[in-house]
């Protein structure tokens, strides 16, 4: 099987077909950018873009995964992705980081689709993205911060 990951077609011959997208990119692209949470598509640790979309590659076989544009923490990149990773060192939001690649994932979908999200627009995307330090508040700030600087 070949997957388009970052850009560039990636070779998982032998890697079994119902494997979990986010165990092949951890265990055998080595792209650990992208974290293991609960496993059960829940946490939003282990969002990637699949198509220009925020997915939970946890939930995602590397079978479903054949033919489409993934892409990681790692190579995001984009007006977009700069305004939000800048909003998020500006703000300071990180505090242990765990969940902050998903975090930014999501953020970055979110604005692609909405220029100027409300907190209602924020907390509905953002939502099942879990933070176990609480920086909530930090993050939509820093997606607020974001959607201004791209205006």
């Amino acid at each position: 099987m070949k997957l388009n990951v970052n850009g560039r077609e990636r070779d998982l011959t032998g890697v079994p077909e119902h494997m979990p997208l986010l165990w092949a990119l951890r265990d055998k692209l080595d792209l650990t950018g992208t974290k293991f949470g609960c496993g059960r598509a829940q946490c939003g640790a282990c969002t990637v873009h699949i198509n220009g979309e925020a997915a939970r590659s946890c939930s995602v076989s590397v079978r479903d995964a054949v033919g489409k544009r993934i892409v990681t923490i790692e190579a995001v990149s984009g007006r977009v992705a700069d305004a939000v990773r800048s909003a998020w060192q500006k703000l300071d939001v990180v505090q242990c980081g765990y969940c902050q690649s998903g975090q930014i994932m999501t953020a970055i979908t979110l604005l692609s689709s909405n220029k100027k999200p409300s907190d209602t627009d924020i907390d509905a995307a953002m939502d099942g993205n879990i933070c176990r330090c609480g920086t909530y508040v930090r993050i939509r700030k820093a997606i607020h911060e974001a959607a201004k600087s791209l205006a």
